[in-house]
């Protein structure tokens, strides 16, 4: 997942909050390390609880959950995520080693917004959140 040699992570114009849930510890410190290289503020949380009790005291811009949690699945995660209040204005990525038609319509009837099977390639990320300008 790192940016190619002598490449930079190119800085978004607005910072935004991103929530990254994900239980594997290097995973969700890659991904907090790259959202930060584009200029936006990583908040960290490996466990579901630990997401909804952050996105309570600050509600995130977007959030990205992994579906495979140890805790909680994220679809579980994504339906309390929702009904926190503000929530519906979140936007909320799955993140999932699963491409099938079927984990793609469990995750939209969730509240999801975006689909993306890992692992998350910089481009894809700097996609996402270059949506926020």
């Amino acid at each position: 997942m790192p940016l190619p040699m002598g490449e930079t992570a190119p800085k978004h114009h607005r910072s935004i909050d991103v929530l990254i849930v994900e239980d594997d510890e290097d995973s969700r410190d890659m991904l907090s390390e790259l959202t930060a290289l584009y200029g936006h503020r990583a908040i960290g949380a490996a466990t579901a609880q630990a997401a909804i009790e952050s996105a309570e005291q600050r509600l995130p811009n977007l959030a990205f959950i992994d579906i495979g949690l140890s805790d909680a699945d994220g679809f579980e995660v994504a339906r309390r995520l929702r009904a926190v209040p503000g929530g519906d204005r979140v936007r909320l990525v799955a993140l999932t080693g699963y491409s099938d038609t079927a984990s793609r319509a469990r995750a939209e009837s969730a509240g999801f917004d975006d689909f993306v099977v890992k692992p998350l390639m910089p481009e894809k990320l700097s996609e996402l959140l270059s949506s926020f300008e």
